[in-house]
């Protein structure tokens, strides 16, 4: 498979992979028949996907099933009227169903749109007028439904809706003005592969951004966008054929493609599937042993719960490669968990906007707390905010130089956004809006968002650092670092804490103290919070990503 797509399939070492990863790139590339279909026929026996819930039904499937599938998922949109270029939101959890529909629209030549299932009405009225939703397919959920239903007086660009019942809710009615997948897919009419599906340039997904600040944006990507994900699974992820991959992940968000769907299948793996509705530790570990997981996936909150249960409890033995994205990884969870598993975790960093952008590669020694070094699908850049190079051990912005060709998996601007595109991406520069610094020996440190860093007495303090040094005390279960006005120093240092059960009654004066003395022990001392603020739980977008602009925000208003 991989030699189809590139000049030289292994590595090995950072300068081999550096200098020699060279892309070929086809014509009219699409990922559902130019990679799944053509697996369907080379290996149609090896499992593509296997499911499983909490109930304890699973679904194994080849990618000779899996061919059969999405062909008939493609021929029942388009028997609804789903064509090349019609908008679809997704909004069904981790049914079976998504993996069949974004194959599905990408073979017909539609165009994708994950969403999460926790969108309120307002959401998904902003959502389907902004992007001219055509077709939402949901679960047949309550809540889902509901919310959908509630949205469509104000929706005037949706025509289809479709509901999908779960496994076990096979029989369950769907709500008056929605098809029943359950019922008409199987009914659906032979498939016939439409003409001329899609350019390399089509919009193939888009994903609406977590918007911590203002509304969301949308993020549109083209069909090669597929193609560059093969680096996330068969590099950074480093999946063979044999391998059972886990990624836990919401199917709203892109995390989900960055671990469930493209660079796992350029590799020939297997995709692992967890549907639960409440995620648990113990829940996944469980499910790790059954089924033998070899390669793991997870943002650092998830590991940092792991560590907290009792691993010696579980067989993880199975596990070969363990990765973390979506969040900075403190030094202690990844020294922790190796502690207990024997197993490295590796480090990666992207956006919504890209593929892989940094990475701990197999051939690239962790250095825990580190986001590797870049990915030279990328020409990755430190700048300050004049345009020049950043030194070594300077904090600058993470800037993608764009040549005369876009990165394979970059996106192609927030559509209908010409504004906020060309803020992001001007002069040749995709302008992530993430701050970092980097290490003598080339590696990358996160500090927070452009937006996040605080100036204080002339110190420049990125919010990470700071909850890196506090997540250290077991008291601590989360935290968020915010700068507040200052008469004297212009801002100073406060940290909204979400304390361990067991610290609970302890919130006061003296713990406050320990905590900065244990931050002052942990990091350089000017950067301790001077303001320490206990609470039950911190402000999150639904994809879970804490808002820093909303505690500056409030504690503006005092």
């Amino acid at each position: 498979m991989l030699e189809r797509f590139l000049t030289q399939t292994s590595f090995a070492s950072e300068k081999d992979y550096a200098k020699h990863l060279h892309f070929k790139i086809p014509e009219n590339f699409n990922f559902a028949y130019d990679v799944m279909d053509v697996w369907a026929t080379e290996r149609p026996d090896n499992l593509a996907l296997l499911w499983t819930d909490e109930k304890g039904d699973e679904i194994r499937t080849t990618y000779k099933e899996f061919k059969e599938q999405t062909d008939r998922t493609a021929a029942y949109f388009m028997s609804l009227g789903i064509k090349h270029g019609d908008k679809v939101m997704l909004i069904l959890k981790r049914h079976y169903q998504w993996w069949l529909s974004v194959m599905a629209l990408c073979k017909v030549g539609a165009i994708a749109i994950p969403a999460t299932h926790m969108l309120t009405a307002h959401d998904i009225v902003y959502r389907n007028r902004s992007a001219s939703v055509k077709a939402i397919i949901c679960a047949n959920d309550e809540y889902i439904t509901h919310q959908i239903a509630a949205a469509m007086p104000e929706s005037p660009t949706v025509k289809v809706l479709v509901a999908v019942n779960s496994l076990s809710e096979c029989g369950k009615p769907v709500p008056e003005g929605f098809h029943d997948w359950r019922k008409e897919w199987a009914e659906a009419p032979a498939f016939v592969r439409p003409e001329n599906v899609n350019t390399n340039e089509d919009t193939m997904m888009m994903y609406f951004t977590s918007g911590t600040s203002g509304e969301p944006k949308m993020v549109a990507h083209d069909f090669l966008y597929a193609l560059g994900h093969l680096t996330t699974g068969v590099y950074w992820h480093n999946l063979h054929e044999k391998s059972l991959h886990l990624t836990v992940a919401d199917t709203g968000w892109g995390k989900a493609v960055w671990g469930k769907l493209y660079g796992q299948w350029f590799a020939g793996a297997t995709v692992f599937v967890y549907d639960h509705e409440k995620f648990t530790a113990e829940k996944i570990m469980r499910q790790m042993e059954k089924y033998r997981v070899t390669s793991f996936c997870a943002p650092p909150t998830i590991y940092r719960f792991m560590i907290r249960e009792d691993i010696s409890k579980y067989d993880l033995s199975s596990l070969e490669w363990c990765t973390t994205a979506g969040e900075a990884m403190n030094p202690s969870v990844a020294e922790t968990f190796k502690k207990l598993t024997g197993v490295t975790i590796y480090e990666g960093f992207g956006q919504t906007e890209t593929t892989m952008t940094l990475g701990t590669f197999p051939w690239v020694k962790p250095k825990p707390g580190s986001m590797g070094k870049p990915n030279p699908q990328y020409d990755v850049h430190l700048l300050r905010p004049d345009g020049k190079e950043c030194e070594d051990g300077e904090k600058g912005e993470i800037c993608i130089r764009i040549g005369d060709e876009k990165p394979l998996g970059l996106f192609k601007g927030y559509y209908r956004d010409e504004e906020r595109t060309k803020e992001a991406w001007h002069d040749g520069v995709y302008h992530t809006g993430d701050t970092a610094w980097r290490d003598e020996d080339g590696y990358f440190w996160f500090v927070g968002r452009t937006d996040d860093v605080i100036k204080s007495s002339g110190y420049r303090i990125g919010p990470f650092e700071v909850e890196n040094a506090l997540m250290t005390h077991p008291a601590v279960v989360e935290c968020a670092i915010t700068g507040v006005p200052d008469p004297i120093r212009g801002m100073i240092v406060k940290a909204t804490v979400v304390l361990a059960a067991e610290y609970k009654d302890k919130a006061g004066d003296e713990l406050v103290k320990e905590l900065q003395n244990h931050v002052k022990h942990e990091t350089a001392p000017y950067k301790y919070p001077r303001v320490i603020e206990f609470v039950e739980e911190l402000p999150k977008t639904i994809s879970g990503k804490i808002r820093r602009v909303e505690i500056r925000e409030k504690d503006n208003r005092k």
